[in-house]
């Protein structure tokens, strides 16, 4: 718990003094009747390589040194360096685990996460949904042989039209339903509890069920089915155009083949054939060599960001990724099976610094922020033990239980070092009597 208040505290710190810093692009604009417009940005060969004008590889510190740098392309030519086209294949993603829902519905819904949990445990007690406490992402073999019951159940029972036309589209393309080899399918990734996914039965549960409930067993049925359906397939292009040893260069994409992005995403976001770069048809059309025409330069303001502050969702994320705070590789590979908490325990977590008003959180927006009672317990212990803020203590005390479990080491040496571990900080804080 006092974990999850240093990682709060701390990110709060970052944002209050982080002070954003402006930096300065140069953008060229290139073509004849169509144009497309690309970005600068520095390379070994360029005459600003490592040169203190740059605040980073595509931005100047001063607007002033950004436009004499555009003044130095007077009368020159441009041509196309390179060409580089792709095709990219993209699975759906794995299923729900408790961690990945509660952040779905705070995003979604603005919940928390503890009501999330509640109502995933009340489609759970009405047959709808699997066990809902699990860090499990995937399926077990077992059951994946036995999915056919799941669908049908879906199939035949859930009264919603969109589903239907889903699971229509599956029986009428033939989609596979053979997961055994898939991704979503791994008995080493699971312990107690698989992935959180619709049993195909108690809809005759489901009209009484509240008007939020329905709609996150929707978001279950719905990532539960994208991983029957098809990769989704874009078309990438790159293009680089060079300026003496200076390059600019463009980026286009365009989804050619939906597949499970038909569920994930609305209709209104990804449209197939549709591009995402307007530019695109130009890039496709250009060949590696050629001249090309320069129609304009100019600069475009940027600047630096701080980070974001955490919500309730995605605290429950970094609490179960809490390896991602750790440099150590080692303990950074045991906390990820662990992190803080767990799947039962993280939203109580939660709920408890905020019941003690160590946090707030905001109702609307499930913003997270310290109170200034949370602020002075997290000098105090900084300035006392500040391991107890620090994931790695976490970590470390789980790999110890994991090697205990394993009868990698026998438990009482782990029991017997915990205990130096704890009288030896409490020593440090003791002020011997005068």
């Amino acid at each position: 718990m006092t974990c999850v208040l240093g990682m709060v505290v701390s990110r709060e710190r970052e944002i209050r003094n982080f002070v954003k810093t402006p930096y300065y692009k140069v953008i060229g604009e290139f073509g004849e009747e169509k144009s497309f417009k690309a970005e600068w940005k520095v390379t070994e060969k360029s005459l600003l390589f490592n040169s203190p004008k740059l605040y980073n590889e595509n931005g100047f510190k001063k607007e002033n040194d950004a436009k004499e740098f555009i003044a130095s392309f007077a009368g020159k030519k441009a041509k196309i360096l390179e060409v580089k086209k792709s095709k990219k294949k993209e699975n759906a993603p794995l299923l729900f685990n408790l961690a990945e829902i509660q952040n779905e519905c705070t995003k979604r819904f603005k919940i928390k996460p503890d009501e999330t949990l509640g109502i995933i445990q009340e489609l759970y007690e009405k047959k709808l949904v699997t066990y809902p406490r699990t860090d499990a992402r995937v399926i077990s073999t077992a059951v994946a042989k036995v999915i056919t019951k799941n669908l049908n159940g879906i199939a035949k029972g859930f009264k919603d039209e969109e589903i239907q036309g889903y699971i229509k589209k599956m029986s009428e393309e033939k989609y596979s339903t053979n997961l055994i080899k898939t991704k979503y399918v791994d008995d080493s990734k699971i312990t107690d509890h698989y992935a959180i996914i619709p049993t195909g039965e108690g809809f005759e549960n489901y009209e009484r069920l509240q008007d939020l409930q329905k709609q996150v067993y929707r978001i279950i049925v719905k990532r539960f089915l994208a991983i029957f359906y098809p990769q989704a397939e874009f078309n990438k292009i790159s293009v680089t155009v060079q300026i003496d040893n200076e390059e600019f260069t463009a980026n286009g994409k365009v989804c050619t083949k939906k597949g499970y992005l038909e569920i994930l995403k609305p209709k209104t976001e990804v449209k197939e054939g549709e591009e995402e770069n307007e530019d695109l048809s130009i890039l496709n059309s250009l060949k590696k060599g050629q001249e090309i025409e320069i129609k304009n330069f100019e600069t475009k303001s940027a600047e630096t960001s701080p980070p974001s502050r955490y919500n309730s969702g995605s605290m429950i994320l970094a609490m179960e990724n809490a390896g991602k705070l750790i440099e150590d590789e080692e303990l950074r590979e045991q906390i990820k099976g662990a992190g803080i908490g767990t799947s039962a325990t993280r939203a109580e977590i939660m709920k408890k610094l905020e019941k003690i008003n160590y946090i707030a959180i905001n109702n609307k927006t499930q913003i997270i922020t310290p109170t200034e009672k949370g602020e002075l317990i997290y000098d105090v212990v900084q300035n006392s033990m500040p391991d107890m803020l620090n994931p790695k203590l976490t970590a470390s005390w789980e790999k110890g239980l994991d090697m205990v479990a394993k009868k990698q080491i026998p438990a009482d040496e782990f029991m017997q070092k915990l205990e130096s571990y704890i009288k030896s900080k409490i020593n440090k804080l003791v002020i011997p009597a005068m």
